[in-house]
């Protein structure tokens, strides 16, 4: 079947009342336009509202997608942020509805940002520009931004990203652990909040997937002192006949 008919139908569920994931018209639009298939290799299952996972990553489901965007209330010509770019869909999606200029992603996995590079270009978006970067402290280098967007979930907004607001910009992600909400935030920080959710957690340096000997992070370096700060040392062992 042609993928532009599995992509208006895959809309087209999205916004039927029994989901109601996407609403607004640059959404709809957006979403119609994008291939999918050139993000998830396997062809009419691209358009199947449905996760996949790709290099320790989770590929959102298109109704996620649609719930990200929908309060980031993204428009023409607006200046995005994109963090945990993945295999490059949803920076697509953005990059549809602001412009492909206009869109910076960064990934803490340099093989994901490889892949959402090759396609982004393959599906006619290589403007965009995709960095390995820690999510976290985002791209300064080209901030501020009208939106941010974040693809992982965090305790609190971190201040970087905050920071790199215009005055009325907006960032939005998920906030909370265990249980998860997804949330707007100004750039006052000010928070407004849209449900519930379930995303993997922000990763810091060494957390990513695929490394081959992950570097321990400053979280597992207290975990460390706390375990070895309550080890029983030679004399406390009982085994040990001091005498």
């Amino acid at each position: 079947m042609d993928p532009a008919v599995l992509r208006h139908d895959m809309v087209d569920s999205l916004e039927h009342e029994s989901k109601r994931c996407v609403e607004s018209e640059a959404v709809s639009i957006a979403m119609r336009e994008v291939p999918r298939h050139e993000f998830v290799a396997d062809g009419h299952a691209a358009y199947a509202d449905r996760a996949f996972e790709r290099f320790g990553t989770r590929v959102l489901a298109p109704s996620t997608v649609g719930r990200l965007f929908e309060p980031l209330e993204l428009t023409t010509d607006d200046s995005v942020l994109v963090v945990g770019a993945g295999v490059g869909y949803t920076v697509a999606v953005a990059a549809e509805i602001a412009g492909s200029r206009n869109v910076h992603a960064v990934d803490i996995t340099r093989k994901l940002v490889y892949e959402a590079r090759a396609n982004l270009s393959a599906a006619g978006y290589e403007e965009v520009l995709v960095d390995c970067r820690d999510g976290a402290d985002g791209l300064p280098q080209y901030a501020p931004y009208d939106r941010i967007l974040v693809e992982a979930a965090a305790i609190e907004p971190p201040r970087a990203l905050v920071e790199q607001l215009t005055e009325r910009g907006k960032l939005v992600m998920p906030l909370g652990a265990p249980e998860q909400s997804l949330a707007a935030v100004d750039s006052s920080g000010t928070v407004e909040r849209y449900g519930g959710c379930a995303f993997g957690p922000l990763l810091v340096d060494g957390e990513q997937a695929g490394t081959v000997e992950r570097n321990r992070t400053h979280r597992e370096d207290r975990e460390f002192e706390q375990r070895d700060a309550r080890r029983k040392r030679g004399w406390e062992l009982d085994w040990i006949d001091w005498d």
